[in-house]
């Protein structure tokens, strides 16, 4: 009978904490080693060789790391197979908490890794490609500028208030708002001060502006062209927060149905029932924050505008793309629009609306993305 070897690792960025565990038909788990190491992959792949020689594993041995999701994000696990170790890294919203905990180590953490990778209690990580995950991380990036820009907004905002002048007279960061914060009657060293914020906020501003020509032209490569016109049929999909979602998603052929993605996703609302008593709880906000975020956003397009109305815009991104995916995006932004007009009737609050919106917007787009409407037609 071919052994079961599970190692749980719980990795830190100084140092690594083992756990193997051998799993035995109709019998406890068998717990052959727990070791600190260095944080390299070397010196797993050691790891693994003491085991080999300790306890007779050969090459029928099924053997098979597992780490939680995190900072290292993928760089490990390429680092295990390209040494021909086998490596799955575990989503930590999946894996069962132990009931009752009171004492948190890290070699216990790595002893309940392991314990998940040899009971099946997780879902793992999908491991992108290397362009995908080059633009992905090239889109965060820009993310990140776009939050240090939101700050310096409210800080100069801060500033100006603090001093006892606040702008008035229509929308902010116009041209005439930033005349105004030019004007104001400040001492020498007051104006100074405005003046740095100021240079920080107009050099951020261009930056972003060559962050957003860039991702343009990241969306013109081939293997994004197609999709990316298919998903701009929909509103409030943008280049932007369409490219997102395909370099962060990669494969939408991996959920079998469109809810699961939408769990995936955070967007399903939770449950916490018992007997006759139904109770529903706020949405999950399980998985991909990043994304999650970027299909609320495109959710406040369909709270306002008339149902079946569609701008310039929407008509320019919609025009070469084939007859039924404009039909099916019509009807997911006919639909969605008519669903927002109907909770509000019904006294719903905006947020609970936006976030139902979010979620069958996600389940269109897992119908775009497989062409689950051209199985429609069929049936």
């Amino acid at each position: 009978m071919k052994r079961i070897i599970r190692i749980g690792m719980d990795v830190h960025s100084k140092s690594y904490n083992l756990c193997a565990l051998e799993s035995i038909w109709g019998q406890k788990d068998r717990l052959l080693a727990e070791a600190k190491v260095a944080a390299t992959a070397d010196e797993v792949a050691r790891f693994i060789k003491a085991l080999a020689k300790r306890y007779g594993l050969d090459e029928k041995t099924d053997i098979l790391c597992g780490y939680e999701a995190g900072c290292f994000g993928y760089s490990l696990y390429h680092q295990l197979r390209e040494r021909k170790i086998h490596c799955v890294i575990l989503a930590p919203t999946t894996m069962p908490a132990p009931r009752g905990l009171r004492i948190k180590t890290d070699i216990r953490d790595a002893f309940e890794i392991a314990r998940c990778l040899i009971n099946g209690n997780y879902n793992h990580v999908y491991v992108l490609d290397d362009d995908d995950n080059d633009v992905k991380e090239y889109v965060r990036m820009r993310d990140d500028h776009k939050i240090a820009f939101k700050r310096i907004k409210q800080q100069i905002g801060a500033f100006c208030l603090r001093l006892g002048f606040q702008y008035s007279e229509g929308t902010k960061w116009t041209r005439q708002h930033l005349a105004w914060l030019r004007q104001l009657p400040l001492r020498a060293m007051q104006k100074e001060t405005l003046d740095d914020y100021l240079l920080t906020y107009m050099h951020l501003e261009e930056r972003l502006a060559q962050f957003d020509r860039r991702i343009e032209e990241l969306a013109s490569r081939e293997r994004y062209q197609e999709k990316l016109k298919s998903l701009g049929c929909f509103l409030g999909m943008s280049t932007y927060n369409s490219l997102s979602l395909l370099v962060e998603v990669g494969d939408f052929e991996r959920f079998a149905k469109a809810p699961q993605f939408s769990a995936f996703l955070g967007l399903v609302p939770g449950e916490h029932s018992s007997g006759d008593n139904i109770n529903r709880l706020s949405i999950s906000k399980a998985g991909n924050t990043h994304l999650r975020s970027l299909l609320i956003e495109a959710a406040q397009c369909y709270c306002r505008g008339i149902i079946g109305y569609k701008s310039k815009a929407l008509k320019a991104r919609q025009a070469g793309n084939a007859q039924e995916v404009i039909a099916y995006a019509d009807r997911a932004n006919v639909r969605l629009r008519k669903k927002y007009y109907r909770m509000l009737r019904h006294g719903k609050k905006r947020n609970v609306i936006v976030a139902a919106i979010a979620r069958e917007l996600a389940c269109f787009i897992w119908g775009m993305m497989t062409k689950s409407y051209e199985r429609e037609e069929v049936a």
